[in-house]
């Protein structure tokens, strides 16, 4: 199939969903919204169709936008557009940032050297996914998750399992659900209001979810490739490609600090770095496609009537960790910090870890991709995966029992009074 009929077929599926949604009721039938209907066949799409994955998030977005346009009086796209374009360019920004990132670790010789220090067997392959959830602790997600990616193509000799990629992108997930510095839902509560220390029992739940999810991993990743050592002496550290690197993220976390966009710092340091080591600039057009087919499936998701969700309980933050795994964290956190009531930490686990559960679930899993296209397969992450899926719902229930659901009092003026301690106490 061309990619032209490709493109049109999807046309025609996703505006047969616009006139089965719109029905007699105008902008609404079968009983589910229109745009759901849509963002769902374009989700559908992506799972089943994963080698045009770009063609049909951007043929979803522009049923939804027309939909928009014809059924819903309210909307306007400049306005939308204004409202949403920090995070848009931010997330540009720091995919495409740190792809470049990538590339100067990987030229660094750190990966290569990695092996030496690594334990044999099945203990490396866990130490390794061990260091990428430290690192996401006080880095971005997005730059443990290519990080951790690095290393494994070094040390498995590039032979790396769609199963131990899908624990990569958990790793750095859980990692940073309980930092505000390590993960953009968290690190979008931070700057609406919420308190550090209020995410931070996350990892009760991120902690039991790695070793769930990281041992199994690790013994799957051994089977179909264990590491492979160099010898000593093979390789050495490039000292300026280490200093970039370090700038990079000094300058993802100023940026966040000091101007609430991270991404220019990152885009920064690139810069400072480039005038004394060289920049592998082609790693940008490789990697702006993916970034292109987030950020398409982002646009769509911030379209979505969000506000029909249900009020907020533990029951509904835990099913918000299934939804972040198709619809993306982003826009959940954006609809919770709207409506006020959450326990922090708890719906900081479910929608960090939660979108690993597939790999366009996560910005990280979206750029570790890019370096290894047989992750852009729904069906073989959910089928060699699913690790993931059983280290969210077990991680996700000791955290309940260990500190229960606590909604947190209002965090900014205007927000609802959360639900009594006693009534909402999951234990």
């Amino acid at each position: 199939m061309t990619k032209e009929r490709l493109i049109a077929l999807i046309g025609l599926a996703l505006m047969a969903g616009v006139f089965a949604a719109t029905g007699a009721a105008g902008h609404e039938g079968l009983g589910v919204r229109g745009e759901f209907l849509l963002f769902g066949l374009t989700l559908a799409g992506v799972a089943l169709l994963h080698h045009h994955t770009l063609a049909v998030a951007l043929t979803g977005l522009g049923a939804i936008l027309l939909f928009k346009f014809a059924f819903v009086d309210s909307f306007g796209l400049v306005e939308h557009l204004g409202h949403e374009k920090a995070v848009l360019l931010n997330l540009l920004g720091l995919l495409l940032g740190f792809a470049v990132l990538a590339k100067h670790f990987e030229e660094s010789q750190v990966p290569q050297i990695l092996p030496r220090f690594l334990p044999d067997g099945l203990k490396g392959g866990f130490a390794l996914l061990a260091l990428v959830f430290v690192l996401s602790s006080f880095l971005d997600n997005i730059a443990a998750a290519i990080i951790g990616g690095a290393v494994a193509l070094a040390v498995f000799n590039g032979r790396v399992c769609v199963g131990y990629l899908a624990a990569i992108v958990a790793a750095s997930n859980a990692g940073g659900s309980g930092s505000v510095l390590g993960d953009t839902t968290t690190t979008m509560m931070w700057i609406d209001g919420v308190a550090a220390l209020d995410v931070i029992h996350a990892y009760v739940a991120a902690v039991p979810a790695l070793l769930v999810s990281g041992l199994v991993a690790a013994r799957q990743q051994h089977r179909f490739q264990p590491i492979q050592r160099e010898e000593e002496g093979a390789h050495r550290v490039v000292p300026g490609k280490i200093l970039v690197v370090l700038l990079i993220l000094a300058g993802a976390i100023l940026g966040n600090v000091m101007l609430d966009f991270p991404a220019a710092g990152v885009w920064a340091a690139i810069l400072v770095g480039a005038t004394f080591t060289r920049t592998s600039w082609q790693e940008i057009p490789k990697a702006l496609r993916g970034s292109l087919f987030l950020l398409s499936l982002v646009m769509c998701a911030s379209m979505m009537p969000v506000e029909e969700l249900p009020t907020a309980s533990w029951q509904t933050a835990f099913g918000l960790g299934f939804l972040s795994a198709v619809s993306g964290a982003t826009p959940l956190t954006k609809l919770a910090l709207e409506q006020g009531g959450y326990d922090w930490g708890v719906l900081a686990y479910a929608v960090g870890y939660g979108g690993s559960m597939i790999w366009f679930g996560s910005s990280a899993g979206v750029a570790l991709s890019s370096m290894y296209p047989q992750a852009k397969s729904a069906r073989d992450w959910l089928r060699e995966g699913w690790h993931v899926t059983l280290a969210y719902v077990v991680g996700f229930f000791i955290m309940l029992y260990a500190v229960g659901w606590e909604p947190h009092a209002p965090h900014k003026e205007g927000a609802p009074v959360p639900a009594a301690a006693g009534q909402a106490d999951g234990r």
